[in-house]
């Protein structure tokens, strides 16, 4: 793979020429920008969970302050990296303009990586998975067994159905304000975002490849995956920016679920001190002169006694994490710059912690969140409770979609329950259904679904599920 190809402003549709005094000086991927923050789509990020579903504190984040996050670590990681490589010569067909669209791709990547994510977080993932491998093979078309119709791809795709996936059909067609191409944004910004270059019938998560261990885009998507791996040349490798967009991603998450526990009483400066002194109890020597974690968190609360600060724990512990981010900044470059020759060959399988001083202490937090975090009873009944939510919308608008754009006579409250999806998904739907076979249209027809309830905000979800139910 080679940069030049690799930072391909391409975008299925190419703009129209407009006509006026003003000259756009803008680059394609700064346009991207601009196509991502004014979009509905982003907006909804803000009533998405991250980690406590319809929480109530304007402090704990969001989907969208998640991503923001992830958009600031990404181009920070690219400065970082672009810069190795120019000082140090590692490419010699690298220059100064592709480091600036490398940084911009990596903004816009962080911004909507998430995008595609169903409401009450990756529970809302697990849940619309479950429902799919429970109902589908209950479902008949026509006399005839859904399972029978479909695809073996098709019906991996709800089996496995993954927001990384539905991110790229979101962005590429479902957003969809001038034509099918949805927000029609560049291709090397789509295929970034594509952590896991593989369908549904090829993921394999015991490969030991990261690639492999996902799916990245749907059937529907396929064709166009084909055409963003064709012209920016990774041909089904990853995307060399997309292992440095996904280490943003774990900076920001692992950090930041630490800092809203905390913040919820899930865990204490004390018992988060437990930890990193029982870590470093296993930690090689190196890894503890690199980065003495205990030490830092320890030094943070002495300091915070010297500046009389009221909440020593706090402050302790809020900077503790961004001395920590700090350190995973610099262990990530280290770990693509380490293994350029490897990334660029697309034979590196790894994240790029694996080889790090860094590996440890990102399973430490990873290990933390879910002990005192995630496996806690007030999760626990607000997973229950969403889960009963996304039930309840399956049930009733697959059901309603079957038969929907076909010429089977449709019950009246199905029809009431299908004007309630968007027009946007709507269009969307019967631009790709034109043309295609009955199968393809009733597999496009429950992905009308999904993207309906994907597209649902945490509030609006819970809402739509009271007001269904007759709950006032």
């Amino acid at each position: 793979m080679d940069w030049k190809t690799l930072l391909s402003p391409v975008r299925v549709r190419t703009a129209a020429t407009r006509s006026g005094s003003g000259r756009d000086l803008r680059s394609e991927f700064e346009k991207d920008y601009h196509r991502i923050i004014g979009s509905a789509s982003f907006r909804r990020l803000q009533d998405k969970t991250q980690v406590f579903p319809l929480d109530k504190s304007d402090f704990i984040r969001t989907r969208l302050t998640h991503s923001m996050e992830v958009s600031s670590i990404a181009k920070s990681l690219g400065q970082n990296i672009s810069q190795d490589i120019l000082q140090n010569g590692r490419d010699p067909e690298f220059d100064w303009q592709m480091k600036e669209d490398i940084c911009n791709i990596l903004q816009c990547a962080g911004l909507i990586h998430d995008i595609g994510n169903p409401p009450f977080g990756h529970f809302g993932e697990s849940a619309i998975r479950e429902w799919f491998r429970e109902n589908l093979p209950k479902l008949k078309f026509q006399g005839e067994p859904v399972t029978k119709l479909l695809s073996k791809q098709m019906l991996a795709d709800f089996y496995n159905f993954e927001g990384n996936a539905q991110a790229l059909r979101l962005i590429a067609k479902l957003h969809f304000l001038v034509d099918e191409h949805g927000m029609n944004l560049t291709y090397a910004l789509l295929n970034t975002i594509v952590k896991y270059p593989v369908p549904s019938t090829q993921m394999n998560p015991h490969s030991g490849d990261i690639k492999d261990k996902k799916m990245g885009f749907f059937f529907a998507e396929q064709e166009l995956y084909q055409k963003i791996a064709k012209e920016t040349g990774t041909l089904g490798l990853r995307h060399p920016l997309t292992f440095i967009l996904e280490a943003a991603d774990d900076i920001a998450y692992k950090t930041a679920d630490i800092e809203d526990a905390f913040k919820k009483g899930c865990i204490s400066y004390h018992t988060l001190l437990k930890e990193l002194e029982r870590y470093e109890q296993t930690a090689s020597q190196r890894e503890k002169e690199y980065f003495n974690a205990a030490g830092v968190l320890r030094d943070k609360y002495a300091a915070a006694g010297k500046r009389r600060i009221a909440d020593r724990e706090e402050y302790a512990v809020q900077n503790f994490l961004v001395r920590v981010q700090g350190m995973l900044i610099a262990c990530a470059t280290y770990g693509f710059i380490n293994h350029y020759d490897q990334i660029m060959q697309g034979t590196y399988k790894y994240d790029l912690f694996e080889f790090t001083y860094a590996r440890g202490l990102m399973k430490l937090l990873g290990d933390i969140a879910y002990r005192y975090v995630f496996i806690t009873n007030p999760i626990f009944k607000l997973e229950v409770a969403a889960d009963t939510v996304l039930r309840s919308h399956l049930d009733r608008f697959v059901a309603a979609a079957l038969y929907y754009d076909t010429q089977v006579p449709q019950r009246d409250v199905e029809e009431k329950l299908i004007a309630l999806i968007s027009e946007n998904y709507k269009q969307a739907y019967h631009a790709c259904a034109a043309g295609k076979s009955e199968e393809e249209r009733l597999y496009l027809r429950l992905l009308l679904v999904t993207d309906y309830v994907c597209g649902m905000t945490d509030s609006y979800a819970k809402s739509l599920y009271q007001e269904l139910n007759g709950i006032v």
